[in-house]
Parts: C-alpha cells; sequence; structure tokens
C-alpha cells in the first residue's frame, strides 16, 4: 500500500520510527567512534607504560629471555633488539620470531607508536607498537605491542547500543501514535458530526474543543462555513418562494383571460384580450429578465471592460428613461471608472427608476470624484441618486439589497416593482469593485456609489 493512501496516524509513526532510528544509528555511530578513540588511546598508554618499564630494565642490564609479564594486568608481546638488529629477548608468544616492526622512537625520552598488520604476531592481527630507544653500548630498541581494537570495542557495547536504539525507536513511534490518535480524536467528531449534518438540520454545529489549538480554529472555522451555508441555502429558498410567488401572479392573470376567452371566444375582442394579457407578460419578462442578469452576476461571468465617463453615461440613461419626476443633475465632467459600459448603464437606470418610483417630486443625481481614501489610491468615482421621498429608516437599509424584497408590498407591486433591482445593482456595483449604500440624508433615500478611479 502506498503511503499516501495510508492512515495519518501510520504515517506519523513509520516516519518518526525512521526518523529516530536514523538518529539512534548515527548517535551510536558517533559514540562508537569516541569510545574507540578514548580505548585506543588508553590502550596506547597501557603499552607504552609497558615499553618504558622493559627499556628501564634493559638499561640496567636487568632482562632475561624470555621476558617475563611485569604484571598480571600487563601480558602484551615485546621484543628487545640489541644495537645490530638481532632480538636478544622476546615475550614467550613472540620466541623465535623476527623482529616485529623497523622503525624507532627519535628521542630516547618518548617512544614512538605506529599500526603494524604482519604475521609475526601469533594471531596475525595488526598491533599496536610502541618502540623506545636506551643507550648501553649502543642504540637498543624495545619494541611492546598489543592488538588493535574493533570498531565497537567490546561486543557488549554494540549489543547494548542496538537494543537501546531498538526500544527507544519504538517507544518514540508508540508515543507519536499515541499523540496523534489523541490529538485527532476532535478531528472524527467533527468529522462524524458533519456526516450527520444534512439538509434539513443545518442548524446543528460541530463540537468546539475548549483548548484555544489548531482543532479549535478548525472548528470554530467549520460552524463558520456551515453559518454561511445555512444563510445561503435560506436565501436561496426564501428566493424560490419570492420567485415562484412572483411568477404566479402575472401567471394567474393571464390564465383567467385566457380562459374567459375560451369560455366565450366570439365575444372576445383580440386587441382588448391583448392589451388585458400584455402587462401580465411584460411583467413576466422583466422577472425573468432580472433573474437571468442576477445568476450571470452571481457566477462572476467575465465581460470586457472600456473607460466609462459617468457624465456621459448617466445623460444617456437619463434620456432613455420616461422620468414623471423632476430631475436636478450635479455632473461632474471627467469622472471616469474602467468597466461594462452596459452593466454600469443598468445600475443607474436601476436607481433612477427606484428613485423616482418613491419621490415625492424631485430626484437628485450627483457625480463627482473623491481623493483621500487608502481603500481606493487612485481615488473613488461617487455616484449618488437621492430622492425626496418618505426615505429608508436606518435598520431596514440593508434589507432593501435582498430579493424581492419590498418594504411596503402593496405600494411597490402598484409602482411595478418586483425587488430585484436593488440587488442587482449593488451586485453590479460588487463586481466593479466597489460598493452600493443608503447614507444619511435629511429627506428622501439617499443611495451612493463608490467606485474606483480610471487614471
Amino acid at each position: 500500500m502506498r503511503l499516501k493512501h495510508s492512515s495519518l496516524r501510520r504515517r506519523v509513526t513509520l516516519y518518526t520510527g525512521m526518523a529516530v532510528g536514523a538518529l539512534c544509528i548515527v548517535f551510536a555511530t558517533v559514540l562508537l567512534f569516541v569510545l574507540n578513540e578514548m580505548a585506543t588511546q588508553n590502550l596506547t598508554a597501557e603499552v607504552t607504560a609497558l615499553g618504558e618499564i622493559t627499556a628501564y630494565n634493559v638499561g640496567r642490564g636487568v632482562f632475561v629471555n624470555p621476558l617475563p609479564p611485569v604484571s598480571k594486568n600487563l601480558i602484551h608481546p615485546v621484543q628487545v633488539v640489541d644495537p645490530h638488529g638481532r632480538v636478544v629477548a622476546a615475550t614467550r608468544d613472540l620466541q623465535h620470531r623476527p623482529v616485529m616492526a623497523h622503525f624507532t622512537s627519535k628521542t630516547s625520552h618518548q617512544g614512538a607508536s605506529e599500526v603494524v598488520c604482519h604475521s609475526v604476531f601469533p594471531t596475525g592481527s595488526c598491533h599496536i607498537v610502541v618502540a623506545h630507544q636506551v643507550y648501553r653500548d649502543g642504540d637498543w630498541t624495545i619494541y611492546s605491542a598489543a592488538p588493535t581494537l574493533p570498531f565497537y570495542v567490546y561486543p557488549s557495547v554494540i549489543a547494548i547500543l542496538t537494543a537501546g536504539a531498538v526500544i527507544f525507536t519504538i517507544a518514540m513511534a508508540y508515543g507519536a501514535r499515541r499523540t496523534v490518535t489523541t490529538s485527532l480524536k476532535p478531528v472524527d467528531t467533527i468529522r462524524a458530526q458533519l456526516d450527520h449534518i444534512k439538509s434539513h438540520n443545518l442548524g446543528c454545529r460541530v463540537p468546539v474543543s475548549g483548548a484555544k489549538d489548531e482543532i479549535h480554529r478548525l472548528a470554530c472555522s467549520v460552524n463558520q462555513t456551515l453559518d454561511r451555508l445555512e444563510d445561503t441555502l435560506g436565501q436561496q429558498r426564501r428566493f424560490c418562494a419570492d420567485a415562484s410567488h412572483e411568477l404566479r401572479t402575472p401567471i394567474a392573470a393571464i390564465r383567467v383571460q385566457m380562459e374567459d376567452a375560451f369560455l366565450a371566444p366570439k365575444e372576445v375582442d383580440t386587441a382588448q384580450l391583448c392589451n388585458a394579457v400584455l402587462p401580465s407578460v411584460e411583467r413576466l419578462q422583466s422577472i425573468t429578465s432580472d433573474l437571468l442578469t442576477l445568476t450571470r452576476l452571481d457566477a462572476g461571468t467575465p465581460c470586457e471592460r472600456h473607460p466609462v465617463d459617468l457624465e456621459e453615461l448617466v445623460a444617456t440613461e437619463l434620456s432613455g428613461h420616461q422620468i414623471n419626476k423632476k430631475v436636478v443633475q450635479n455632473l461632474t465632467p471627467g469622472v471616469t471608472v474602467m468597466g461594462h459600459r452596459s452593466l454600469l448603464g443598468r445600475l443607474i437606470g436601476n436607481l433612477v427608476q427606484n428613485a423616482q418610483r418613491y419621490a415625492s417630486s424631485t430626484v437628485t443625481i450627483t457625480v463627482e470624484r473623491e481623493e483621500g481614501d487608502p481603500e481606493y489610491p487612485e481615488g473613488v468615482a461617487r455616484l449618488e441618486v437621492l430622492d425626496d421621498g418618505a426615505g429608508i429608516v436606518a435598520d431596514q437599509r440593508e434589507a432593501v439589497f435582498q430579493r424581492f424584497t419590498r418594504l411596503d408590498t402593496a405600494r411597490s407591486r402598484d409602482a411595478g416593482g418586483v425587488g430585484l433591482g436593488l440587488p442587482i445593482a449593488r451586485q453590479i456595483a460588487e463586481n466593479h469593485g466597489g460598493a452600493l449604500t443608503v447614507q444619511d440624508s435629511d429627506q428622501g433615500a439617499r443611495f451612493v456609489v463608490r467606485l474606483p478611479l480610471y487614471s
């Protein structure tokens, strides 16, 4: 099985075991190297001491062949070589053997050491050989030796290190698995709760741990996501219900007219029937067109953008609408934004239609430039549409941007609104990197659009 398909517990356990095992191998290797160096130094010092004792006896002329061991703890090969290079005395294991080495010490007070490997020694292995010189009717050389130590020094050392590394690796891997298992228990609880949440119980939330750790932040993020999902689905359900209600009204009107015409076809005036049905058809067309526009805006469908002069665009939109109220224009020339001309025209048209629908007598439209906003380094294009109607209370200013929302249902329907114009206008503003809000005014409703300037 590939590791990427394994559980997190298994992967962490395996990686921890491998990492700890590798560290144990490195540690054991370094420790063995240090122990070998220390043991070799001690062994060399021991062989040097043996050579010095033998050299002292040779200098006094007190030595016999074979050489007896100096003590029970210093039993190593020793040879005494006379000035002519002949072995005149040696320990029992080197009797009748040639000289074990051919190097000498540079001074009589300090020995020289080398590692020598040949068959002079009974075991045939490598030995640490230390040479001492003493003067007695010539330069005599005393060689003392001891077998070199293996890398692991003693078998018990490698056994202890191996057993310790295995036990430590297993303990660390087990501890890592236990830690991961304990840490992931809240995650399993969150997963189980998420599996339980369906469309009919979106009010359920995952448990949040008391510790302020990553799991706590994960649970909070999941609950926030569920909050947004619940709000979105709630809005979708309300949207579907409201859309069905709005579509049902003109459809019912058309059905009544058609059924009346079907029951008395000879009494039907075609022109009169068309005039009666046409407003309902136009209402259906308006609703479906608005719904299609919202769908495209929600999907973020890309569109070509060009520099748009807001003063010229406002004048064009005003000339294309039938306005039965007085319009006051405060338009600053040269206020240009980067956007889709048709969509920005739709935004202005929706705001103007909304304003004249509720204005008492006057609609004021202002276009100007603002500077000094840190969110818009290049400046802000400000479009304001103000009516002198009843206005909107502060706690309902965000509600007007919800789809199919009408603060006064009967009045809004009589005026021809379906509650989609302002949501479309806000979505267009946001898709252009701006915002649409309702701000305070002395009288009426003040809708303010802020868009980044094009420089």
